[in-house]
């Protein structure tokens, strides 16, 4: 018995061949021709179907690649960040020999020359120096390991001479620190260097991983020792932001006090010397009649009204009250001023510094001032106490809320006033109210005058 097993037909109807097998394995004949009835046989498949598996797309020349063949362009192993890290490793020795030669020499020369004139001014100016290098450093540190420190605040300029500066020089932290880290990165930069040259021919599929852990060293001695103390120049900043403040805020009140004087008491003053003299003319000239009586009547006016406003302005620059009577009736006395009734509470042991008190009270006033024309409450309260060594104003009112440091109410000046002494000045007000609104000054201590 024989099995006979058909080929495939082609698209185009004509049978490619067929093949017979017997039972027992041998091969049986075919209608394709020889060569061909056993290659389909045994495929199964067309000649069309096997030429795709060939290696040459349709339409290719023999030995010729199609186009996903082609290879991929060629691109690093390793990413940017990667080659950067490697980068500042192998050019941590060529600049740790530098920078150790230099403070080497620097501070070796100085102090052996400390007992001549020229000794110190060398050390002086070597350590400046050392400031540049921590400089360069700091720059390498930010390009290369993406570490971003803030550069350190100058020298203060002193106004005492050649001494004040060679004294500032000498104990200039910021250069010794720098002469520390060149000192201890010389050793560092030939272990960096070695392990990252011989890392890039014999362990670079680890290299990225070496790579990271010597720079993440790196990068905790740039902060550790070039980075500027953080504490110290915030403070040196704030202090620095504060003196401008204090100088703009001096510079407005001057400002605010030669406009009132021009527009206020100084004009009434002319209108009044010119009223006397008409009267003095009326009078020289026998006219004592009603005129010349209205006339100084019309002077005695102007004179009351000039006193009014010189008083008020005395009020504004530091009142009376407040000198001689300290900060509890002074507060008392401006609040009987404002629109809506307030109840003032004050709780102090004794009295401040009179620049804080004159802080407070101002502060104070001005809080009563927007409570009168922006609030719109019914009432309000001023409480004043010590804790520690703070003094503490808060302000409240029942009105519609919304107070803010930008909405042109004076708010942000008093801030900025209270910042100048290390104050704080918090607002919190809700749309619809209440505001509180807490002042903070530090307290200090009244030095009484016998002799004032």
């Amino acid at each position: 018995m024989t099995e006979r097993i058909t080929a495939i037909v082609p698209p185009d109807g004509t049978p490619a061949g067929t093949a017979g097998r017997t039972t027992d394995g041998s091969a049986g004949g075919s209608t394709g021709g020889p060569a061909a009835g056993r290659s389909d046989a045994a495929t199964g498949a067309t000649p069309d179907a096997l030429s795709g598996v060939s290696g040459s797309a349709p339409g290719n020349t023999p030995g010729e690649a199609s186009e996903g063949d082609r290879l991929p362009s060629p691109r690093f192993a390793f990413g940017r960040r990667t080659w950067q890290e490697i980068a500042h490793l192998l050019a941590n020795l060529p600049v740790s020999i530098f920078g150790f030669v230099y403070v080497v020499t620097m501070v070796s020369t100085g102090s052996a020359l400390a007992v001549t004139v020229v000794g110190l001014p060398l050390l002086a100016g070597g350590l400046l120096g050392a400031r540049q290098l921590g400089k360069l450093e700091r720059a390498r540190a930010r390009a290369l390991l993406g570490v971003r420190i803030d550069e350190p605040s100058p020298l203060p300029v002193r106004r005492t001479g050649f001494f004040g500066w060679l004294w500032s020089s000498l104990k200039d932290p910021v250069g010794w620190r720098t002469v520390l880290y060149d000192l201890i990165r010389l050793p560092w930069g030939v272990l960096t260097f070695t392990v990252t040259l011989t890392s890039l021919f014999v362990l670079w599929p680890v290299l990225p991983f070496i790579a990271r852990g010597l720079t993440n060293v790196d990068r905790a001695m740039v902060r550790g020792l070039l980075s500027p103390s953080d504490e110290l120049e915030r403070r040196i900043a704030e202090l620095e932001s504060d003196r401008g403040v204090v100088v703009d805020t001096a510079a407005a009140d001057l400002r605010r006090i030669e406009r009132d004087l021009h527009d206020g008491a100084q004009a009434r003053l002319v209108n009044l010397a010119m009223g006397l003299g008409l009267a003095k003319e009326k009078l020289l000239e026998g006219q004592a009649d009603e005129t010349v009586a209205a006339m100084v009547d019309e002077a005695h006016g102007e004179v009351k009204l000039a006193l009014q406003e010189l008083r008020d302005l005395a009020r504004g620059i530091h009142p009376a009250v407040l000198t001689d009577r300290g900060l509890d009736a002074a507060l008392s006395s401006v609040a009987t001023r404002c629109t809506v009734p307030v109840k003032v509470t004050a709780d102090l042991p004794s009295r401040p510094a009179a620049a804080i008190e004159g802080i407070a009270y101002f502060t104070v006033s001005e809080l009563l001032q927007n409570i009168s024309k922006h609030s719109g409450a019914r009432s309000a309260s001023v409480d004043v106490w010590r804790t520690d060594q703070r003094l503490l104003i808060q302000v409240q009112d029942d009105g519609r809320g919304g107070a803010r440091l930008d909405r042109g109410t004076g708010m942000a000046g008093l801030a900025d006033r209270l910042g100048a002494v290390d104050g704080l000045f918090v607002i919190d007000s809700p749309p619809g109210g209440p505001t509180t609104i807490t002042a903070e000054l530090p307290w200090r201590d009244r030095q009484d005058d016998p002799a004032r």
